[in-house]
């Protein structure tokens, strides 16, 4: 009897210890992880409700497709709205492409008229472009004498090589910084 008794209380001891364990280690674990375990059930909880309603709108259309299939009204009607509609794309289609060719046909007939013009013009001892020649008169006419004009210095100036003004590497490239009058002419 007194063994029965020693199971009895030896009995609640190993299931409080257990407890104790379990709630130490859960409380531990919760500690440690709660925050990720919250949202990661959240997580799980929207994952499941987008692909729930996904799954209903799969089978509904499995569903609706079988029932179009058995009725044949409703293929018919859909197989002459997709001809309808094909052919209507294909007319439209085809009213560009003529309109493309008559653009074209106009384009040539364009080119086909500068070339009579240009002929012509070459004919009658004019310039292709249609420009009259100068009289020689003008040609002749006293002017300014080009002997007299002082031909421009080359520049040095490379405007791709940066801004505008005085630039330090081209007076160093010249080398010719010194005098402020060197650094006018630049």
């Amino acid at each position: 009897m007194e063994r029965d008794g020693d199971q009895l209380s030896a009995r609640p001891a190993l299931e409080t210890e257990g407890l104790r364990f379990l709630h130490v280690t859960v409380g531990s674990l919760l500690a440690t992880y709660g925050w990720y375990i919250v949202f990661s059930c959240i997580l799980l909880y929207v994952v499941f409700q987008k692909l729930s309603t996904r799954l209903r709108a799969l089978r509904q259309r499995h569903l609706d497709q079988a029932a179009a299939a058995l009725e044949p009204d409703i293929v018919v009607k859909r197989q002459e709205a997709l001809a309808a509609a094909r052919l209507k794309m294909q007319e439209e289609l085809n009213a560009q492409v003529e309109k493309h060719k008559e653009k074209l046909r106009q384009l040539e007939e364009e080119k086909r008229r500068q070339k009579i013009e240009m002929w012509d013009s070459m004919q009658e001892g004019k310039s292709y472009k249609g420009n009259t020649r100068k009289p020689q008169q003008e040609e002749d006419s006293p002017g300014p004498s080009t002997s007299s004009v002082i031909p421009k210095r080359k520049s040095d100036r490379k405007p791709l090589r940066g801004g505008e003004g005085f630039s330090l590497a081209r007076c160093q490239q010249r080398q010719r910084c010194g005098s402020p009058a060197n650094l006018l002419e630049d």
